[in-house]
């Protein structure tokens, strides 16, 4: 017979810092090799593969052998949420150098999480959605006074796709989309408070702006930018005011 869930087994692979790190840097949704983890955590590769191995045991990492190279990412996006819903209620690391506070900025200024866009652009395009009525169901915003849960994201605010004009026009078609995940999800974004679009049709459109060159990622950090042609390209296609 099973008891009832281990929380502090959990617990006890977040607890530790260098495992941490190697989950935030890995919170984007990409698959890095251990030596980039290693870096990320600034510890030792001996280390590093300690710790990946006991997250990989730990069901929160899958590993991928290409070559003479070991790739590690998250076993799911179960896992990215986890990470967020913990990121939410943590209290910020210390600052402790100008290139510390500069990244730290630009992750709370456009990241990704997992496979969708997160962070103040993240929010300004969930509420851009619902401006143009391409969602109805919310306001974008966390009520926990009405029962908005930091700990179940995506279910307690009904959001549904009312209009894919807009982003079929963007090269998107909602119904083009396969899989089992909901068409339609939120996540309560850890640094604005606020809801970002997750689910297939957040992936869907982070996808295409990648695709675009309207973002671009950050060099081995989850921080994206947006370009000057995304700028204009979202403001004029979705109604995003971005500087």
């Amino acid at each position: 017979m099973a008891g009832d869930a281990d929380i502090a087994a959990v617990g006890a692979l977040l607890a530790e810092p260098s495992r941490a790190r190697i989950l935030m840097a890995l919170a984007d949704g990409r698959a890095l090799p251990a030596s980039v983890l290693a870096a990320e955590a600034g510890i030792a590769a001996s280390t590093a593969s300690e710790h990946l191995g006991r997250l990989v045991d730990g069901g929160l990492l899958t590993m991928e052998a290409h070559g003479r190279h070991r790739y590690y990412r998250f076993a799911g996006p179960h896992v990215a949420e986890l990470v967020e819903s913990v990121a939410r209620v943590a209290p910020p690391a210390p600052v402790r150098s100008l290139r510390q506070g500069t990244r730290a900025e630009a992750v709370r200024t456009a990241r990704t999480c997992y496979d969708h866009l997160a962070g103040r652009l993240g929010t300004e395009l969930m509420a851009a959605l619902l401006r143009r009525g391409v969602l109805v169901g919310g306001d974008g915003a966390f009520h926990p006074e009405l029962g908005d849960r930091l700990s179940h994201p995506g279910g307690d605010v009904p959001y549904e796709l009312a209009d894919a004009a807009p982003l079929r026009a963007l090269g998107v078609d909602p119904a083009a989309i396969r899989g089992r995940r909901p068409l339609v999800r939120y996540c309560i974004d850890w640094s604005e408070q606020r809801h970002h679009l997750a689910g297939a049709l957040g992936a869907a459109l982070a996808d295409r702006l990648f695709e675009l060159g309207w973002v671009q990622r950050a060099p081995r950090s989850r921080a994206v930018r947006v370009t000057p042609d995304g700028v204009d390209g979202l403001r004029d296609a979705l109604g995003v005011t971005w500087s």
